[in-house]
Protein backbone atom coordinates (compact mmCIF):
# COMPACT_ATOMS: atom_id res chain seq x y z
CA UNK A 1 0.00 0.00 0.00
CA UNK A 2 1.67 3.47 -0.81
CA UNK A 3 0.41 6.35 1.34
CA UNK A 4 0.54 9.56 1.13
CA UNK A 5 2.25 11.96 3.62
CA UNK A 6 0.51 15.25 4.18
CA UNK A 7 2.61 18.49 3.83
CA UNK A 8 2.15 20.50 6.30
CA UNK A 9 3.11 24.54 5.14
CA UNK A 10 5.00 26.34 7.74
CA UNK A 11 4.79 30.25 7.91
CA UNK A 12 4.53 31.91 4.58
CA UNK A 13 6.31 29.26 2.91
CA UNK A 14 3.14 27.71 0.72
CA UNK A 15 2.31 31.74 -0.33
CA UNK A 16 6.45 31.76 -1.02
CA UNK A 17 6.34 29.02 -3.31
CA UNK A 18 2.53 30.14 -4.89
CA UNK A 19 4.75 33.32 -6.09
CA UNK A 20 7.30 31.21 -7.81
CA UNK A 21 6.90 30.87 -11.83
CA UNK A 22 4.54 28.77 -13.18
CA UNK A 23 7.06 26.03 -14.57
CA UNK A 24 8.99 26.31 -10.91
CA UNK A 25 5.88 25.89 -9.23
CA UNK A 26 4.94 22.75 -11.32
CA UNK A 27 8.26 21.45 -10.48
CA UNK A 28 8.83 22.22 -6.67
CA UNK A 29 5.10 20.34 -6.80
CA UNK A 30 6.18 17.74 -8.49
CA UNK A 31 9.48 16.97 -6.55
CA UNK A 32 7.01 17.49 -2.92
CA UNK A 33 4.80 14.74 -4.77
CA UNK A 34 7.37 12.33 -4.56
CA UNK A 35 8.78 13.27 -1.10
CA UNK A 36 5.34 12.47 0.18
CA UNK A 37 5.41 9.07 -1.49
CA UNK A 38 9.06 8.19 0.02
CA UNK A 39 10.88 8.67 -2.87
CA UNK A 40 14.33 11.29 -2.86
CA UNK A 41 13.44 14.80 -4.97
CA UNK A 42 15.53 15.10 -8.57
CA UNK A 43 17.61 17.21 -7.37
CA UNK A 44 18.21 18.04 -3.90
CA UNK A 45 20.97 18.45 -1.22
CA UNK A 46 21.31 18.46 2.84
CA UNK A 47 20.97 21.69 4.72
CA UNK A 48 22.04 20.39 7.96
CA UNK A 49 22.88 24.45 8.98
CA UNK A 50 18.73 24.38 9.80
CA UNK A 51 18.56 21.35 11.75
CA UNK A 52 19.06 17.74 11.11
CA UNK A 53 17.29 16.39 8.48
CA UNK A 54 16.57 18.98 6.69
CA UNK A 55 16.93 19.37 2.55
CA UNK A 56 16.63 21.49 0.00
CA UNK A 57 15.17 20.66 -2.76
CA UNK A 58 16.82 23.13 -6.26
CA UNK A 59 15.20 24.26 -9.24
CA UNK A 60 16.81 25.90 -11.57
CA UNK A 61 14.48 27.64 -14.40
CA UNK A 62 15.25 30.06 -16.97
CA UNK A 63 14.01 32.50 -14.69
CA UNK A 64 15.97 32.00 -12.05
CA UNK A 65 17.06 29.36 -9.20
CA UNK A 66 15.00 28.25 -6.42
CA UNK A 67 14.83 26.52 -3.14
CA UNK A 68 12.20 24.68 -1.27
CA UNK A 69 13.82 23.80 2.62
CA UNK A 70 12.15 20.97 3.90
CA UNK A 71 12.22 18.07 6.44
CA UNK A 72 10.61 14.57 5.37
CA UNK A 73 11.96 12.54 8.66
CA UNK A 74 8.92 12.72 10.71
CA UNK A 75 6.52 10.07 9.82
CA UNK A 76 3.84 12.36 10.05
CA UNK A 77 4.14 15.00 7.50
CA UNK A 78 6.66 16.73 5.30
CA UNK A 79 7.04 19.77 6.52
CA UNK A 80 7.95 22.73 4.09
CA UNK A 81 9.83 25.41 5.75
CA UNK A 82 11.12 27.96 3.33
CA UNK A 83 10.43 28.52 -0.16
CA UNK A 84 12.49 31.57 -1.94
CA UNK A 85 14.62 32.27 -4.86
CA UNK A 86 17.87 32.46 -4.71
CA UNK A 87 19.71 35.59 -6.04
CA UNK A 88 23.77 34.95 -5.68
CA UNK A 89 26.19 31.75 -4.97
CA UNK A 90 25.46 32.02 -1.48
CA UNK A 91 21.85 31.39 0.23
CA UNK A 92 22.09 34.52 2.13
CA UNK A 93 21.99 34.57 6.09
CA UNK A 94 17.88 35.96 6.23
CA UNK A 95 16.80 32.56 4.60
CA UNK A 96 18.75 30.39 6.48
CA UNK A 97 17.67 32.26 9.76
CA UNK A 98 13.74 31.85 8.48
CA UNK A 99 13.82 28.18 8.00
CA UNK A 100 15.78 27.65 11.13
CA UNK A 101 13.19 29.29 13.09
CA UNK A 102 10.24 27.09 11.30
CA UNK A 103 12.26 24.05 11.93
CA UNK A 104 12.41 25.05 15.72
CA UNK A 105 8.85 25.60 15.95
CA UNK A 106 8.28 22.18 14.26
CA UNK A 107 10.30 20.60 16.98
CA UNK A 108 8.60 22.29 19.68
CA UNK A 109 4.95 21.54 18.09
CA UNK A 110 5.86 17.93 18.07
CA UNK A 111 6.77 17.93 21.26
CA UNK A 112 3.39 19.71 22.67
CA UNK A 113 2.12 16.71 21.03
Amino acid sequence: MDTEKPITWIGSSRDDLLKFPVSVKRSAGYQLHRLQHGLKPSDFKPFSQVGPGTYEVRIRDSSGIFRTIYVAKFDEAVYVLHAFQKKSQRTPKQDIEIATDRYQAVLKHRKMR
